[in-house]
């Protein structure tokens, strides 16, 4: 035998090995039972139907439910998800805390993504919960001095931006959002960096959190990050910032981030560099979403005028009745209730959040079981088999919302006040807005990230004339579909100056 003959056998032979592979593979593939939902494999092993469900998560969705009804099971990357597409039926599946478990996946996630042992491993008993608890400082009273902190530390950025701006200045503004944002938060948080350096110091995080936060996609997908060019280095050294030789020289933290690292300290098995990943970890999770949202809320206001107006109108209003100045050298106080009585820019902020969030809501079948729900109604679930709701289904829901791809402004607004009442088929929905998760999966810090986005605006169109500068459209960047709020497909110009005090 000829060595052409010799190569083209071998080749052959390859062909017939994966061949006999892939039809192993659809051989074993999971089949249907009686009770459970219509099964979408897909015809590619373990991927199912992956690559079109990243593609286009909400059009596959949505394809299937015309096809298939509110309830059928899809194979994706080697899991069984069965989604839930019926609003009235999610109070069935977040009330189940018992077989449909959240936590347990969120910690396997949390801690390969961000690099510390998981908590349910068994070597820090009760730590989860302790870490949990620590929750009530982003609630009632100690919500009001952290919120208070970040006022002040917006307030601090935006007087340094007005001293630059003697004329307009132009920038790209998710940049401008992540710039004030960031060391907003991170200084409420974790403190003030004191070197005669602290703003660049604090520049140099963000920088590397922008790139490792662009892997972040890929890391919840479960790829390993050794594939993932330099983000594996870039996470090492974010972890490294809060080590706590170096906490221990910022000054005026949060109670928050003092009574993490207090339970931290308890457990003598979690190393320096675990805590240090913690700490990484939180800041993420208090500003991974909040600063596309806030990019968003702003985005959408200059897109349009008779919203920007009624906005500003509504925050003039509010300064004018409470006797307060504006100008860079005043300083401005809210209240929790203010805040929450402005029903125009809480309306504005939950229209974009509407339209720009993502998550998908997972729960985790701890057992095989028969999920009841309503009309008497059953579905069969695996142990392990995913669970999901989809809210941006419902979010852009023509029954629910009108018109649900325009924006608009006072969508949440009923007679001067907070519109809380949506309907499908007739029906009062208990659930019509859910940007920050549900149930057990509900943000902690839902509550804060309002406040934090209100008071970015407020201060925004207090101080500044904006509108933008490129008449371009911006679109949603659906890499994160599923993951929380989406960024934007390109970034935009805007340009800004300080505002007459005569106005």
């Amino acid at each position: 035998m000829g060595p052409d003959a010799l190569q083209l056998g071998t080749y052959g032979g390859a062909a017939a090995a994966a061949l006999l592979l892939w039809a192993v593979c659809v051989l074993c593939r999971r089949k249907r039972k009686t009770g459970e939902p219509p099964l979408i494999n897909g015809w590619i092993p373990y991927l199912g139907k992956a690559l079109i469900f990243r593609k286009d998560a909400f059009k596959f969705l949505l394809d299937q439910q015309k096809k298939l009804g509110d309830i059928f099971t899809v194979h994706i990357a080697g899991r069984y998800i069965t989604f839930i597409m019926d609003p009235f039926q999610y109070v069935y599946v977040i009330r189940n805390s018992k077989q449909l478990e959240f936590h347990e996946f969120a910690d396997k996630m949390a801690s390969k993504t961000f690099d510390y042992p998981a908590l349910s491993n068994g070597k820090f008993p009760d730590l989860k919960e302790n870490l949990h608890r620590i929750y009530q400082y982003l609630q009632g009273k100690p919500l009001d001095i952290i919120s208070d902190h970040m006022m002040k530390n917006l307030q601090d950025i935006f007087e340094w931006k007005c001293s630059q701006a003697t004329d307009w200045e132009t920038e790209k503004m998710y940049k401008f959002c992540c710039s004030v944002m960031f060391e907003a938060s991170f200084v409420t948080l974790y403190g003030r960096v004191p070197a005669a350096d602290g703003h660049k110091v604090i520049s140099e995080i963000r920088d590397k959190f922008i790139k490792f936060d662009a892997s972040f996609p890929y890391l919840a997908a479960n790829i390993p990050i050794e594939l993932l060019g330099a983000t594996k280095k870039v996470r090492k050294e974010l972890i490294h910032h809060f080590l706590l030789q170096n906490m221990t020289k910022w000054l005026g933290g949060s109670k928050v981030v003092q009574a993490r690292q207090d339970i931290f300290e308890k457990y003598e098995l979690l190393g320096d560099y675990d805590k240090a990943a913690h700490h990484f970890a939180f800041l993420w999770a208090s500003v991974g979403n909040t600063i596309p949202a806030t990019f968003w809320a702003m985005y959408y206001l200059l897109r349009h005028p008779e919203a920007l107006a009624a906005v500003r109108d509504e925050i003039d209003h509010l300064l004018q009745s409470t006797g307060q100045k504006r100008g860079p050298t005043y300083n401005i106080h809210l209240t929790r209730e203010q805040l929450d009585n402005l029903v125009y820019l809480e309306s504005a902020l939950n229209e974009s959040l509407r339209m720009c969030s993502s998550s998908m809501n997972i729960r985790i079948s701890q057992e095989d079981f028969v999920l009841k729900l309503e009309g008497n109604q059953e579905v069969g679930l695996r142990k392990g088999d995913w669970i999901a709701l989809y809210p941006q289904i419902l979010h852009m829901d023509p029954e629910v919302y009108e018109d649900p791809k325009e924006y608009k402004f006072d969508r949440y607004i009923e007679n001067g006040k907070k519109k809380t009442t949506f309907y499908k088929a007739g029906r009062k929905l208990k659930y019509f807005l859910m940007p920050f998760g549900s149930g057990i999966s509900m943000c902690p810090g839902r509550f804060l990230a309002m406040n934090e986005m209100k008071m970015f605006l407020f201060l925004l169109l207090a101080h500044f004339d904006v509108e933008l500068v490129e008449n371009k459209a911006v679109r949603l960047d659906n890499s994160r579909m599923g993951l929380g709020i989406l960024l934007p497909d390109v970034d935009i110009a805007f340009r800004y100056k300080l505002r007459s005090l005569r106005k």
